[in-house]
């Protein structure tokens, strides 16, 4: 072999060495939409980020944020690279971007999401014409599942929260929302229904003294989404790990369960056009 060949040969090598130094030291920046309090956020995603670091072969740093449009910005001007979104949330990150949001995966329970409307089983408040001249809250006001869909449903059935409600909250999230009604801050609310039922599943409500009182038709929600700028390669392994997570393997079945997910799903563009229908129809974009 020549110096020549032996110089290059050298020099691939070291160019392999650097690429995979460089692919090692990259970190995946994720972020959630905070629907629940940040060290929730936190207990709920720090699972799925190891799990992704071992899939992925790259360091995942998982930071929660103050509010629903703050996650959005942090997609849209690049400062994460991966975020979990409320479909509504995805909708305003892919109008602000002008289109170079890219929804890769789903929970299965996102393509028929439902919101709850609760109420203490006192109030005299059955149905949602019983709202009437009530003081309501909703979640954020980006909430899908604790905002649009619910005020989207109430416009359907002829009720305008501004003029038929005594007075209108929003309480930043799923569980400050349950909270309010409790308190008695507020006599009915709308929220997640798996939040709900994770609340209830795990005793931190009694549904004997609040309970669902309606049931929204269902909808597509949540979604992992990322920026257009991602490389594809990276894209694709992101959503063959999430995809991949198996609900027969011990420690991914229990991130799933933290995660309120039966199993991911690929998802599409087209899955989010209904949202953005009822938020321009609601008056929200």
């Amino acid at each position: 072999m020549t110096l020549a060949s032996l110089l290059r040969r050298s020099l691939a090598s070291l160019a392999l060495l650097a690429t995979a130094a460089t692919v090692h030291a990259q970190t995946l920046r994720v972020t959630t939409i905070p629907e629940e309090a940040a060290t929730e956020q936190i207990r709920k995603f720090t699972p799925l980020a190891t799990y992704l670091e071992k899939q992925l072969g790259m360091k995942v740093e998982f930071t929660p944020v103050s509010d629903y449009p703050a996650a959005v910005e942090a997609l849209v001007n690049k400062k994460v690279d991966l975020v979990w979104f409320g479909g509504f949330t995805h909708v305003q990150a892919n109008l602000r971007s002008g289109g170079k949001i890219i929804p890769i995966a789903q929970r299965e329970e996102d393509t028929k999401f439902q919101s709850v409307f609760i109420a203490k089983t006192d109030s005299g408040i059955k149905t949602l014409a019983d709202m009437k001249g009530k003081q309501v809250s909703f979640g954020s006001q980006s909430s899908t599942s604790g905002h649009l869909m619910p005020r989207s449903f109430l416009l359907q059935a002829n009720i305008n929260p501004e003029k038929d409600f005594a007075r209108i909250a929003y309480s930043g999230a799923h569980d400050a929302t349950i909270a309010s009604v409790v308190s008695g801050k507020v006599d009915a609310a709308a929220l997640d229904i798996t939040v709900w039922r994770k609340f209830v599943g795990e005793n931190k409500v009694d549904t004997k003294a609040v309970d669902v009182f309606y049931t929204t038709p269902g909808y597509f929600n949540y979604n992992w989404s990322v920026h257009a700028d991602m490389p594809a390669a990276l894209r694709e392994k992101i959503k063959a790990a999430l995809i991949g997570l198996n609900p027969a393997v011990p420690e991914q079945a229990e991130i799933l369960k933290l995660n309120r997910a039966t199993r991911y799903l690929e998802t599409r563009p087209e899955n989010y056009k209904g949202l953005e229908t009822a938020a321009r129809s609601a008056g929200l974009l």
